[in-house]
């Protein structure tokens, strides 16, 4: 019975994530010596169901697990265009993505519709994917530097905590019943983790994944297993609607230093901050208008078009979903699906206006054409900027073999995309 039982155990550890319908809160961020300020917070992910577990890939891009037809995907958001892509294609569903340090690549555990759970990579030039630890069932984890991992391994129906060196393709184990929060500490050569050997306190420990020596840091806040590092003395934590922060050798215990229950937070679980330290990203369970309509609206914040931020997120989440997915219909060479989301009266351009191919029975017979010839065709989004009703992508494109990069300016109406543009290199 064991194997079945492990089997079911790292089943729970991510789908049952999927149940809860938790969003990604970007907040700005100011600290200036003890003091702490988060204000401006803004639901960026605005989807029904999974967005959670965010990292920051740089100053403004912002990586999260995100539901997307039925599974779960890495999803990246521009905060600076305030527009989101997705950087993965596979058929099994991605979890805790992070970048890879030094590296065009991020990491991601992958649950495949097969049960497999493993630590896969990501290409960000073409979406790639491989295998990272072959042996082990990662279910959370950290990098150190770029061939060293920090992981919580599935193992005897508990987390342990094993080193592993992607190089020389070795683990080691450390520590055993350890929690899901694993995090560089900053200005160090240290990784922190949750200690859950102590059932009635938890502890935040740190471990020197070169030697293995571990050393007691703080207690968390009773039953709360998610931190992150604002720099290498305060730590931040969040339970239910409220953060709080423990600045080391300073504050005697946690202390509160904001409460988000007015923008309709119920419950605060991972938390990440970006290099500079003056942008917070958070996943929490989130309370929907209706359920308190009230309380959302006096947290609604206007932008530059006069309309609230949470219309303005749902306008661009319905336009840029109808061009993901005639994206996906293409990567998958399925043309009834590719011509679903085009008007009858589709025109196709060469920028700046030299048109190419106008009505979608032209259109139908041409991409037919392309799909049936190229068995390796692939179309992979390295950047996206929605305004009004146009998504613009920046693709590369794989073909028979040769890669070519392109730029697609899709026009919708109704629904409808009824122009493309495109300039190719």
């Amino acid at each position: 019975m064991k194997p079945v039982l492990s089997l079911c155990i790292y089943f729970f550890t991510l789908i049952s994530f999927c149940q809860s319908n938790t969003d990604i809160f970007l907040f700005d961020l100011v600290s200036i010596n003890n003091s702490i300020k988060v204000t401006n917070g803004t639901n960026i992910s605005n989807n029904e169901g999974y967005d959670n577990q965010p990292s920051f890939l740089n100053e403004d891009r912002i990586l999260y697990s995100s539901t997307r037809n039925g599974q779960t995907d890495i999803a990246q958001y521009f905060s600076n265009y305030k527009s989101k892509v997705w950087i993965n294609f596979t058929e099994g569903s991605e979890y805790s993505p992070l970048k890879i340090p030094n590296r065009n690549e991020v990491s991601a555990v992958r649950l495949d519709k097969d049960g497999k759970q493993r630590l896969y990579r990501y290409n960000l030039s073409n979406g790639e994917s491989s295998e990272l630890i072959q042996d082990l069932v990662v279910a959370y984890y950290t990098w150190l530097n770029e061939e060293t991992i920090v992981s919580a391994v599935i193992e005897d129906q508990q987390l342990n905590l094993f080193v592993t060196n992607i190089s020389a393709g070795t683990s080691r184990k450390y520590a055993t019943k350890v929690g899901r929060s694993f995090h560089k500490i900053p200005n160090s050569n240290l990784v922190s983790f949750i200690s859950k050997e102590n059932e009635n306190q938890w502890q935040i420990k740190s471990i020197n994944p070169d030697t293995g020596v571990t050393k007691l840091i703080a207690n968390t806040l009773e039953g709360v297993e998610d931190i992150c590092w604002l720099n290498n003395k305060t730590i931040l934590s969040g339970k239910g609607t409220k953060l709080y922060k423990l600045t080391l050798n300073k504050d005697n215990n946690w202390v509160e230093i904001s409460d988000f229950s007015s923008l309709g937070i119920t419950s605060i679980t991972r938390m990440t901050v970006n290099p500079s330290i003056d942008k917070l990203a958070i996943a929490a369970d989130f309370k929907t208008a209706n359920d308190n309509t009230e309380a959302t609206n006096q947290d609604e914040e206007q932008d530059h078009t006069g309309t609230t931020s949470t219309e303005s997120n749902k306008e661009v989440t319905e336009i840029e979903t109808i061009v993901q997915r005639n994206l996906d219909a293409y990567n998958a060479r399925d043309i009834d699906s590719f011509m679903k989301d085009y008007a009858d009266d589709i025109k196709l351009y060469a920028y700046p206006n030299t048109l190419q191919t106008e009505g979608k029975e032209a259109m139908r017979k041409g991409y037919k054409d392309w799909f049936d010839r190229v068995p390796d065709l692939r179309a992979f989004i390295k950047k996206r900027i929605v305004i009004g009703n146009k998504v613009i992508d920046e693709e590369q494109v794989t073909a028979n073999g040769q890669i070519f990069n392109a730029v697609a300016i899709y026009e919708i109406e109704n629904g409808k995309i009824f122009k493309v543009t495109f300039i190719q290199n």
